[in-house]
């Protein structure tokens, strides 16, 4: 079973050009989900998905002209394994010296070798220079938490500072910070994001959602991790009814990934690129 240890991060990585689909490196779910008490046979309080935009894909067609687009991977929430990102990278330039017969023949192999390593089917779109001009970018929408002034003197998770009204009507609405920020479980290194919660429920103190997402200042998980850590935290110790929490990380190596996980239909969100993305 592959470790976040074994895999290319924080390690000296040759990068090949030719096509190498055994550079990807997948890592299962449930190491993580464990401990946050969805281990083995249980049933996941959410579906979802991550989507994955790669901005650095370059190919040849086949008289050797380089060809670039970006690419958009929808992988399920409910797949066995992540897939470690600076193999997922490295996957990536693999392309970079590799003739194919045009798109249709690259998204074939995304989509083969990408649902290989999930371990369940993902989708794989393209948009080449001729439409990056239709390409748009957006922000989260929802009541911005960022304008509360308060104080911080804690930065690890901390499930306890979420609460909600539990004897009043309930509420439904749209919460935002952009402060949020972890750090890779292997390298350290910081990850930055924004993060859009929806429920319907009793109303949450916001004060002290929002010190639970700067909470995540000194932690160290993947992005989809820690998502999952926010959705089961908001839905044990406030209760909606309805929750829906979605991340825009900002990119690192060419990629970002934007984890959704929700427990009521809504249709998948959108997959606009934020300012900082």
């Amino acid at each position: 079973m592959n470790t976040p240890d074994q895999s290319p991060l924080g390690k000296s990585s040759a990068y090949q050009s030719q096509y190498a689909p055994e550079l990807l490196f997948p890592i299962p779910r449930l190491q993580k989900r464990e401990e946050i008490g969805l281990g083995a046979g249980t049933r996941l309080p959410f579906f979802g998905v991550d989507i994955w935009n790669a901005y650095e894909l370059s190919w040849l067609n086949m008289r050797g002209k380089p060809q670039v687009a970006i690419a958009t991977i929808t992988a399920p929430a409910d797949s066995p394994n992540i897939v470690e990102s600076k193999s997922f990278k490295l996957y990536l330039n693999s392309f970079n010296q590799t003739r194919l017969a045009g798109t249709d023949a690259l998204v074939e192999l995304m989509r083969q070798d990408l649902s290989s390593a999930f371990g369940a089917p993902v989708h794989v779109a393209l948009t080449t220079p001729d439409a990056f001009g239709s390409l748009r970018m957006g922000e989260l929408e929802g009541t911005l938490l960022d304008r509360l002034d308060i104080e911080i003197d804690a930065y690890q998770p901390a499930p306890q500072l979420l609460s909600a009204s539990m004897h009043e009507a309930p509420v439904e609405e749209t919460l935002v910070s952009h402060l949020l920020k972890s750090n890779c479980l292997v390298t350290g290194q910081p990850d930055w994001g924004s993060v859009q919660i929806h429920y319907v429920g009793p109303q949450i103190e916001q004060e002290g959602l929002l010190k639970y997402l700067i909470g995540f200042r000194e932690h160290n998980e993947f992005h989809e991790q820690c998502v999952e850590r926010i959705f089961t935290d908001v839905l044990r110790q406030c209760r909606p009814t309805k929750l829906a929490v979605y991340a825009r990380y900002t990119r690192r190596g060419g990629l970002d990934i934007n984890p959704w996980r929700a427990n009521f239909s809504t249709g998948m969100p959108g997959n606009l690129r934020g300012a900082r993305q």
